[in-house]
């Protein structure tokens, strides 16, 4: 089953190893505004109606395409560990096949000495995403935590097995719009999965077959 993959979006971890399509220019990475920040299609266009990206300097507005595109990673994954976790319940040959029910009670299934070694494995892909995207906390201002590295761009963590992203900035620009829209569809689909299973106590594949 993949649990593990449910697991570990719900943990928000994961995105270290989910494949990246983004490095911009180097004008890009030093001058990061709204205006130039790809993933605005129409007939939205830049959706902001709370007025975040308006009120935020450069760096924050950094953090928080870092937080969309890694939150959107998660959430895909977790999306897929919802469908194919209950899809192959029973028949799995990871524990037995005895693991059951809605996803959201998985964990809690989970022979015990396998979730330490979950944490262990979200803990290493936090670690590693820090490592590439994020200051040092001794080399930052006690004024300015969190700061991301200048020279890098948001989620562009640099795991690109197979060659995917595009040299042309114009086909990147596209690439990158695409895994926003799709990580935004699926932040809202996790939230509503989580969500019904909560109230009902049914998986989600339930409802198509009731």
């Amino acid at each position: 089953m993949m649990k593990l993959a449910l697991l570990s979006a719900l943990a928000g971890s994961t995105a270290a190893f989910a494949p990246a399509a983004t490095r911009a220019s180097s004008s890009a990475l030093n001058a990061f505004s709204a205006a130039d920040l790809p993933g605005a299609l129409p007939p939205v266009g830049f959706f902001d109606p709370l007025g975040f990206a308006e009120k935020a300097d450069d760096k924050t507005l950094k953090r928080y395409r870092e937080a969309e595109v890694t939150h959107g990673r998660v959430a895909m994954l977790a999306v897929v560990g919802f469908l194919v976790g209950e899809a192959v319940e029973g028949s799995s040959f990871l524990f037995d096949a005895q693991i059951s029910g809605p996803a959201i009670t998985h964990f809690t299934q989970v022979p015990d000495g396998w979730d330490a070694l979950i944490v262990t494995f979200i803990g290493a892909a936090e670690a590693q995403r820090a490592q590439i995207g994020w200051v040092d906390p001794a080399d930052a201002s006690y004024d300015q935590p969190g700061l991301l590295r200048d020279n890098y761009y948001p989620g562009d963590i640099g795991f690109d097995p197979l060659g995917l992203k595009p040299e042309d900035p114009e086909e990147l620009n596209i690439m990158i719009t695409k895994e926003l829209q799709n990580g935004r569809l699926a932040m809202l689909a996790a939230a509503g999965f989580l969500a019904q299973e909560a109230v009902d106590g049914k998986g989600i594949l339930e409802h198509f077959s009731s």
